[in-house]
């Protein structure tokens, strides 16, 4: 089959049309069963859509899809899981420790592109789940699997032929030491989702983040926590990264934004004296370029003297941060183990900070509140503003760094 002439061949341009003319009717949907998954996509699977999900080794991805697709096989569909890695006796020994014993669930082992476009296309199923994409080669290209040619070819012929049988496309991909997605980058472009498995695997919960969603909002995040029967969905998210070592110097709690809502996260600082060399900067779950940034502000804007201090900074669960609403609880934490000084246990704080020490307002900053009250926090350090719904906490208005440390 060829490639090139399979994907598009020549023929009439199309007329324009006017943007007031196209019909905008909602696509429908294909639900997971899983709730979180079906969040992060923008409400579920889309008929003819590609999604690409990415991830480290044993965090879970094969786990997770192997439960997508025998959630659609109890709806009555037949999808099929396309195991390009392992046998299928493997994928049946996971399928029943996880309790999937769906009937409908196809499976097949195949690394040949030709021989897989042959099996999706002669009766198109509504799911097909390809794991992973590094391991598909394509005869006519005679270079190993996993080089760039044959990722770049077969993701493309793969994501066209969804398009043509109108079938959902999962593909798995690996990751490189940084955590970005291995081989080309128009491997990221050709599919209309990316999703990014975080978590560490010997943590409970894991984390699933659209970084790219042409179906819906892009940034949203799903939780899961791993269990014995899989990945099950927790039953208040927004609480699952609250640690246990709240009162304690130099533990922060923060309601983060990440995607569309507000999680609750614990963030851990440590300060010790350097025993020998320049001060260190360790940062897990934050950027540790903006963990060192913050640390020169506390240094020069609020008299921290730092400078001789080594300094980690954790976020508990595996969460990785992106808000720069964590800012002021990042210091108040680095802060509070400086001077080995607990905040109060019902306390929260959020803010952004800037290079001259002043404590900035952030989005969402009644929702960041109202998640707060539900889960028993009452006292709150915020930037001052305008809250719309305070929820009933105690907000104490920051204008500043130092007014912030000034109440450790």
């Amino acid at each position: 089959m060829d490639g090139p002439a399979f994907r598009g061949a020549a023929g009439p341009a199309l007329r324009p049309q006017s943007l007031l003319e196209v019909d905008d009717h909602e696509v429908s949907r294909l639900g997971s069963g899983i709730r979180e998954f079906d969040r992060v996509l923008g409400g579920g699977l889309v008929p003819g859509g590609s999604v690409l999900v990415g991830g480290d080794p044993g965090v879970g991805k094969s786990t997770l899809l192997l439960e997508v697709a025998a959630h659609r096989a109890g709806a009555g569909s037949m999808p099929l899981y396309v195991t390009a890695e392992e046998s299928v006796a493997q994928v049946a020994l996971r399928a029943r420790r996880l309790g999937l014993t769906q009937k409908n669930l196809m499976v097949v082992a195949e690394e040949r592109l030709e021989a897989i476009l042959d099996l999706v296309l002669d009766d198109p199923p509504d799911l097909v789940v390809i794991d992973s994409i590094q391991t598909v080669r394509k005869a006519e290209l005679g270079s190993a699997a996993g080089s760039v040619a044959q990722v770049r070819e077969c993701a493309a012929d793969l994501v066209a032929a969804a398009r043509r049988g109108s079938f959902a496309l999962i593909l798995v991909g690996h990751v490189t030491k940084e955590g970005a997605l291995a081989g080309p980058r128009v491997l990221e472009h050709l599919v209309d989702a990316v999703l990014y498995f975080e978590g560490e695997r010997d943590t409970q919960l894991r984390v699933l983040r659209a970084v790219k969603n042409r179906h819906g909002p892009a940034g949203e995040l799903a939780v899961f926590a791993m269990s014995a029967s899989g990945l099950i969905d927790p039953d208040r998210p927004a609480g699952a990264f609250l640690g246990v070592a709240r009162g304690l110097p130099g533990a922060v709690v923060t309601p983060a934004v990440e995607g569309t809502r507000v999680f609750l996260v614990e963030i851990q600082a440590l300060t010790s004296r350097a025993s020998y060399g320049p001060a260190r900067v360790r940062a897990n779950g934050i950027d540790p370029n903006r963990a060192t940034m913050l640390a020169a502000v506390l240094n020069r804007r609020a008299g921290l003297a730092l400078f001789d201090q080594d300094l980690y900074v954790n976020v508990v669960g595996g969460l990785k941060l992106t808000d720069p609403g964590c800012d002021l609880a990042v210091c108040l934490a680095i802060a509070s183990s400086f001077f080995d000084r607990p905040l109060e246990q019902e306390m929260i704080a959020f803010g952004e900070v800037g290079l001259g020490g002043e404590v900035r307002g952030v989005r969402s900053g009644s929702l960041r509140l109202r998640e707060a009250a539900a889960l028993g926090f009452r006292q709150v350090l915020a930037p001052e503003g305008e809250y719309e719904d305070r929820s009933g906490m105690d907000l104490k208005p920051i204008r500043g760094l130092a007014e912030a440390i000034d109440l450790l």
